[in-house]
């Protein structure tokens, strides 16, 4: 991947928006600056332009819909390489159970780079994946091998007997996982920038208890309907978020992809345990 293979055209950009330096050549290619307030939780999304972000079966719908875009790759790089942690649904993370979730894995061209971020923010060397799943069957995978998986009762018994010993589980009272518990013993182990990449399901549960601050949207130049019952998903599914506002904060364009950054205006955003 040559470095003009993902230099992004800044169309907008909010003038108050945090700042930090980054490495000169992730300058280039991202078109100026980037910060992520402290702490934060902000979400990372590709979408198609009828709004599709999940598609159905076993297939890794990110890529189908980016169209393997190597721009939207650099841009999830980026974003991970701000990140404590990284929290995903279980959905999500058996669609890609094979994954490492880092920066260097999604872009590896920006390897060092990436790093450099991590190490000027003090971050750990690779952020912290947080798995939510309450039957707890999770096909093993790299990701798992230091992960934080929270599970209800009922899937404690399959995570104690399929996670590698690096792994913590975290058993939550109740059938049903609850967004706010999550967020609560989140909080108590990585209070600082968390990323959510994941998926419809959990983000929803996410916006509707006004924990996000921010979303990344990738918004890719394709069209795929959806049918009566065919499984595919927008961005936010099973709850009703009551016409939740947005500000686009900021545009950036690579060939027909758009790239925007929104704030969730502030009446939304709650404190925990609110």
């Amino acid at each position: 991947m040559s470095d003009a293979a993902v230099c992004l055209e800044r169309l907008l950009e909010r003038p108050d928006l945090s700042a930090f330096e980054l490495p000169a050549r992730l300058a280039a290619a991202y078109g100026g600056t980037l910060g992520i307030a402290t702490p934060s939780v902000y979400a990372n999304f590709v979408a198609s332009v009828d709004g599709t972000v999940a598609l159905p079966g076993d297939r890794e719908s990110g890529r189908i819909i980016s169209q393997a875009s190597a721009a939207d790759r650099f841009v999830m790089g980026l974003l991970r390489a701000f990140a404590d942690a990284i929290l995903i649904g279980a959905g999500t993370y058996r669609k890609s159970c094979r994954a490492h979730w880092t920066s260097a894995h999604i872009c590896p061209d920006f390897a060092t780079e990436f790093e450099q971020v991590r190490q000027r923010l003090e971050l750990a060397p690779e952020p912290r994946v947080v798995i939510v799943s309450g039957s707890g069957q999770l096909e093993p995978g790299p990701a798992l091998e230091r992960a934080l998986l929270f599970t209800t009762r009922r899937g404690e018994a399959a995570l104690r007997a399929s996670s590698p010993p690096g792994a913590e589980i975290v058993v939550l009272p109740g059938e049903r996982l609850s967004a706010a518990d999550v967020m609560q013993r989140l909080r108590e182990r990585h209070p600082g920038r968390l990323l959510c990449e994941g998926g419809p399901e959990l983000f929803g549960e996410l916006m509707h208890g006004g924990f996000v601050n921010e979303l990344f949207l990738t918004v890719a130049p394709q069209l795929f309907g959806r049918g009566v019952g065919d499984g595919r998903k927008s961005i936010v599914e099973g709850v009703d978020i009551d016409g939740t506002e947005l500000e686009l904060t900021s545009v950036r364009r690579h060939a027909s992809h758009l790239f925007m950054r929104y704030s969730v205006c502030p009446r939304r955003v709650l404190t925990i345990g609110g």
